[in-house]
């Protein structure tokens, strides 16, 4: 499969050297190493695919113009409009045209959130109470300098994006509304350090048949001046909790398993220390989607819809 790099940024990069010799070209109106500075002008027969990494404004007319002539497209998170109706139409113009329309989260493919994914699935840990995640890096400075990444709701974007679609993965998508914790311009324009959360459902005797769902609660930052990442989830049979990914490493995943009535709990620890393996296996998943192409919009619309409803509870602030 032939692929196409629109966008020469620090993602776009990435993105190109993933795709090795798969990749034919690269695009960015700026940058002197781009072979195109338009979409319109690379011949569309010269490439199957396109991974977008362009700022957010950029990303919807870009989209638009590679689905409706039958180009699959990876595009950089988040994928964010002010209208459903503009992402459903890039759902509609997928379908009619054969094409993948997938949204990138690479954190999907961290190796201790699949090891998770997998604990949850199995039950051994039994019903989810809480969970709680923490992410932070020290980007505030370089976000403020920026010629467009310091507005709007700031971190919130940045990085609730994957914390949301990590619940996705690993939850399904609660019920309940966001509600807002804290939202703080302690350096910066925009936000530079976020929390939100989710009530979660509590199950009694007297609600036998309703879907029990977890509390979450999320805190963002660009104010964590070494890089950090953080999972705690509490469950009726244990407890599993992450700590760093693996592109700052090592990683770690520790499971505690509950002693009844009280005690101290079994443990299993799991330390990697590898170089950073999302971004090739959601090369490939990409890949793979495109022998059978499909979109992953829905998620997209889920989590513009939180965007904005957080985005209301931050007006007065």
């Amino acid at each position: 499969m032939r692929a196409l790099i629109v966008g020469l940024g620090v993602q776009g990069r990435k993105r190109l050297a993933v795709a090795g010799g798969a990749a034919v070209g690269t695009v960015d109106p700026v940058s002197p190493q781009a072979d195109w500075r338009r979409i319109e002008e690379v011949p569309a027969d010269s490439y199957d695919a396109a991974l977008v990494c362009t700022p957010d404004e950029a990303k919807l007319p870009i989209l638009r113009y590679l689905l409706s002539r039958g180009k699959h497209v990876l595009v950089e998170k988040p994928l964010i409009s002010d209208s459903d109706d503009e992402l459903r139409e890039l759902g509609r113009l997928a379908g009619e045209n054969g094409a993948v329309c997938y949204t990138a989260y690479n954190h999907r493919f961290e190796p201790h959130i699949v090891r998770l994914k997998q604990h949850l699935d199995s039950g051994v840990l039994g019903r989810v109470y809480l969970c709680k995640f923490f992410y932070g890096n020290g980007t505030a400075r370089d976000v403020r300098n920026s010629a467009w990444r310091d507005r709007g709701l700031g971190v919130f974007p940045d990085l609730g994006s994957h914390l949301l679609d990590w619940t996705l993965q690993l939850f399904g998508r609660p019920s309940a509304a966001p509600r807002l914790v804290g939202a703080h311009r302690f350096e910066n324009r925009a936000f530079d350090h976020f929390r939100f959360g989710f009530e979660g459902r509590a199950q009694t005797q007297m609600q036998a048949q309703a879907p029990f769902e977890p509390a979450l609660d999320y805190e963002m930052t660009l104010l964590s001046w070494r890089n950090t990442f953080r999972l705690d989830l509490f469950a009726e049979l244990g407890s599993a909790h992450i700590d760093c990914l693996c592109k700052w490493g090592p990683s770690t995943l520790t499971v505690r398993r509950r002693v009844l009535p009280s005690g101290r709990p079994t443990e299993e620890v799991e330390v990697l220390e590898c170089p950073d393996p999302t971004w090739a296996a959601e090369y490939a998943h990409f890949q793979a989607l495109c022998l059978a192409p499909a979109t992953n919009i829905e998620n997209d619309l889920w989590i513009n819809s939180i965007f904005r409803q957080v985005g209301q509870l931050t007006v007065s602030l």
